[in-house]
């Protein structure tokens, strides 16, 4: 158990390949005052203390579904999203390489890299309205062709819940999509791997967007948003 935790802690202390390098090239996504660029239910999303912000209340809940935050006109394939979070309650995620599925309603499906206020979920690759759990935390994953998955568990995910993620306070997360090539990092380590050769079912591209969860009472926030294009 011991060697796996440092393994973990190893593989995460590594930034990903171009990061340093290509620091000009990072693109903000929120301005810190206003959600214009998003595309969202405003009775659910709003800008508060700087981040955008995710609000269910025992009043307001979402019973039958999850809705989104939406990054208008940006669909990109290869990339790294960096952004700070905090969740209270509850359970979100970003999703990116996605479909918007109502336009309406903002339902997203697609990738997603899991936030929560439990620890279940934090760092988990998750299919939203798709294969459902691709990589539990501390797992690095490959998908064959046919659905079959290959799982090599690289550290305890309990040990890096308590050692890396801070329980309702703000975490560092970045996910870097390079082909099939999936990775979730928060707090510089890396939570979890995927390597995704099952194409009808994945993609190459897709929208980016902020999730609010049916079910209890829960606040997300999120800022700092940037992203990198990479070819």
């Amino acid at each position: 158990m011991r060697t796996m935790i440092a393994a973990g802690l190893l593989i995460g202390a590594f930034a990903p390949t171009g990061q340093a390098e290509e620091t000009d090239k990072w693109v903000t996504l929120f301005d810190g005052n206003t959600l214009e660029g998003w595309n969202y239910d405003d009775s659910y999303w709003s800008v508060k203390d700087g981040a955008i912000t995710g609000q269910t209340t025992p009043g307001h809940l979402l019973e039958k579904y999850n809705t989104f935050c939406v990054l208008a006109d940006r669909e990109p394939g290869n990339f790294q999203l960096r952004l700070k979070y905090k969740i209270v309650g509850g359970n979100s995620g970003v999703q990116y390489r996605s479909a918007v599925i109502d336009d309406k309603k903002w339902i997203v499906g697609g990738y997603q890299a899991d936030i929560d206020s439990t620890p279940t979920y934090s760092g988990i690759n998750y299919h939203e309205r798709g294969r459902s759990i691709l990589a539990d935390r501390g797992q690095s994953v490959t998908i064959a062709k046919d659905g079959s998955k290959s799982v090599v568990q690289f550290a305890d995910k309990e040990h890096l819940q308590e050692l890396v993620i801070k329980q309702e306070d703000w975490n560092d997360y970045l996910i870097v999509a390079r082909g099939n090539h999936l990775q979730h990092f928060i707090n510089g380590v890396l939570m979890s791997e995927v390597i995704d050769h099952q194409t009808e079912k994945g993609a190459t591209k897709g929208v980016i967007a902020l999730q609010a969860h049916a079910g209890p009472a829960m606040t997300v926030q999120f800022k700092e948003i940037a992203l990198l294009e990479l070819d």
